[in-house]
């Protein structure tokens, strides 16, 4: 994978642990590196990028935040004007005509759920919306067996003639949580290159994409350990490529010795429980939030196979019991390394 190949020097258990944003040199050592964050999409959006022209430059990360605003308002289930909550409040009962941009990102959606035998699913959110981990609030069992016929990407009907969809179920909905913030990272990163950029990492929580590398050094993007929200299992040095992480930390709450999340198994309604966090490193940020999504559901084999099945795809799992596992193309990069100094 020449992606990873090229920019991806694996030290993990090597170097210090640190936190993403610590990873992150400090922004005003640099008078050209600029930054800013914001709340956007449920989350911490931010964009670091290098421009030799400071109003240009303000101007470029300006747009990026603005882009995430319009992507939230026409994709958020929660925002009851946008685009998606509209599909959810009338695809049940006839055909509604979507913007291209939905009608594409939801195909690829039904792309993913097919690659992961529907442990990707966007219609989750038909048992999903029954969690509230806020209030500690779950379903009982039979509230969830009631919703279940409702998660089945099968029954999502799209006609890309006439740029519909439909529901196939009645109590169906669709969230576009698992897919949306990468899509959301790689518009940004699309318009940042129309811009000139060639040096930036655009976030939106646990979903990243660089472009370049940090002017003469890699980009550090940490890890974070699952049980231990300061603390990192892994440090990730990498250049043009993007990365996601899914965890069992996010959203949740505990109640009687059970963990509940909001990465739910679309065959069961509960909570997927047999990893606790997946990194999935590749090309593009809509590719790895969807799959580390699909993978956190299947588990640590199942989901491993089927990285090892996908070309310029790699992942970090660390499984139920906190030990981490690395796909066969950071395993071998891991191992010419092993002898070499650590980075100073």
């Amino acid at each position: 994978m020449p992606c990873l190949r090229r920019s991806f020097l694996v030290r993990a258990w090597l170097l210090g642990l640190m936190t993403l944003g610590s990873a992150l040199s400090p922004l005003y050592a640099y008078a050209l590196w600029l930054h800013d964050e914001q709340a956007i999409m449920g989350t911490s959006v931010r964009v670091e990028l290098w421009h030799e022209d400071e109003v240009a430059g303000k101007a470029a990360i300006a747009a990026v935040m603005e882009e995430m605003h319009r992507i939230d308002s026409s994709m958020s289930p929660f925002i009851p004007s946008s685009e998606l909550s509209r599909v959810n409040q009338m695809a049940a009962a006839q055909s509604v005509v979507i913007s291209q941009e939905l009608f594409d990102l939801i195909t690829r959606s039904l792309a993913v759920s097919k690659l992961t035998g529907g442990a990707f699913d966007i219609t989750f959110s038909s048992v999903g919306y029954l969690y509230d981990y806020r209030r500690h609030i779950k379903p009982t069992e039979a509230e969830i067996q009631r919703a279940l016929p409702g998660v089945n990407y099968r029954h999502l009907k799209l006609d890309p003639r006439h740029r519909t969809i439909r529901f196939g179920r009645p109590g169906m909905r669709i969230d576009l949580g698992g897919i949306a913030k990468g899509y959301a990272v790689d518009a940004c990163i699309d318009l940042l290159k129309k811009r000139g950029i060639t040096h930036a990492l655009v976030t939106a929580g646990g979903d990243s994409r660089i472009v370049g590398d940090r002017r003469g050094r890699a980009w550090m993007i940490g890890i974070r350990d699952p049980r231990r929200r300061d603390d990192m299992v892994a440090v990730l040095p990498l250049n043009d490529t993007a990365v996601s992480t899914s965890g069992d930390y996010e959203r949740y709450f505990e109640a009687d010795g059970v963990r509940y999340h909001h990465i739910i198994n679309p065959k069961t309604g509960h909570s997927a429980s047999e990893v606790r966090s997946v990194t999935i490193i590749a090309p593009d940020a809509t590719t790895t939030d969807g799959l580390s999504t699909g993978v956190f559901v299947l588990g640590l084999e199942r989901g491993m196979a089927l990285v090892e099945s996908l070309t310029d795809v790699d992942a970090v799992i660390v499984d139920k019991q906190g030990q981490m596992h690395f796909s066969k193309g950071l395993r071998s990069v891991a191992t010419k390394t092993d002898s070499a100094a650590p980075a100073e």
